[in-house]
């Protein structure tokens, strides 16, 4: 599934952290490691730059990029073959054309989560990613509870039986196939649900509302990690979805979330505050978000 993983780097610890996860699925799944770092000229150069930057400038750039990129092959141990990049642009446009043109089947990108909040709706470059590119994207904050370790125990994928949430339902159990993690299938019943179930129950009239589709679409992916080998339960909670699954994944020791996201068509939901954008923005462990957009 995942044959080239792309780790772009801006020399911070989150980078840092995402090019350990980066290293980790690529011996996970026999991939190769793509490391990319960008110059953006012009915000390096400032606002009092109209007449262009010299020769020096630009040398010393490059430099600082190449020690930046550096950094994260130190962290690959050799034990992935890697491939490194770096280019000059406004960032996430040029993480984006990199991915389209080496076909890249996964991005690991660090964030800064909670603290980076008003980046994110201003339009992070991470954020931009997640919502435009067309591979999956995995998002990490470096913080102990987002370290490697001995790899992951288990993986939470919630499910509503939705487009987007289906989408990530194959990248989720090919992930804990490879490294032997335990699926959490997940679904939140929001009040609203509960109430027209009960109205529904109420006139005997069959059970086709969103909490029992969400139900069942946990039961039917249980099922199908089952079918593949992978060691898997099925649960149920009430309450806000983002804030019930994190709760839940710290509970839980989660060591990765496997999403779905609109992508493109999300853009409104995203920036207000969908599910999976309150879960990138508040979990301690990585995020994988896929767009259903693709999938």
């Amino acid at each position: 599934m995942y044959e080239r993983i792309l780790v772009p780097t801006d020399g911070s610890d989150h980078a840092l952290r995402a090019a350990e996860h980066g290293r980790y699925l690529a011996d996970a799944f026999d991939a190769t490691v793509h490391v990319l770092a960008v110059i953006d000229l012009q915000q390096a150069a400032g606002p009092f730059s109209a007449g262009g930057v010299d020769k020096a400038f630009i040398d010393r750039l490059e430099a600082e990029a190449d020690a930046t990129v550096e950094a994260v092959v130190d962290t690959q141990d050799g034990s992935a073959s890697v491939q490194t990049a770096v280019r000059k642009g406004e960032p996430a446009e040029e993480i984006l054309d990199y991915a389209d043109d080496h076909d890249v089947d996964l991005l690991a990108m660090g964030t800064h989560g909670r603290s980076g909040l008003r980046r994110l709706v201003a339009g992070s470059v991470t954020e931009r990613v997640v919502r435009l590119a067309e591979a999956p994207v995995l998002t990490v904050r470096s913080l102990d509870r987002s370290r490697v370790a001995d790899g992951y125990d288990d993986v939470l994928v919630p499910t509503d039986g939705s487009e987007p949430a289906a989408a990530a339902v194959d990248h989720g159990l090919e992930i804990a196939a490879h490294t032997g993690a335990r699926v959490h299938a997940v679904y939140v019943a929001a009040a609203a649900d509960r109430a027209e179930r009960a109205a529904a129950a109420a006139g005997n009239e069959p059970d086709t509302t969103p909490d029992s589709r969400g139900a069942a679409a946990a039961r039917a992916l249980a099922e199908q990690a089952r079918t593949r080998g992978v060691d898997a339960l099925t649960t149920v909670l009430e309450g806000a979805p983002a804030a019930a699954l994190l709760d839940y994944a710290d509970e839980h020791d989660i060591d990765l979330v496997v999403m779905g996201t609109r992508g493109r068509a999300g853009l409104s939901r995203l920036v207000l505050g969908s599910t999976t954008g309150r879960v990138l923005r508040g979990a301690e462990m990585p995020v994988v978000s896929v767009n259903a957009r693709q999938e």
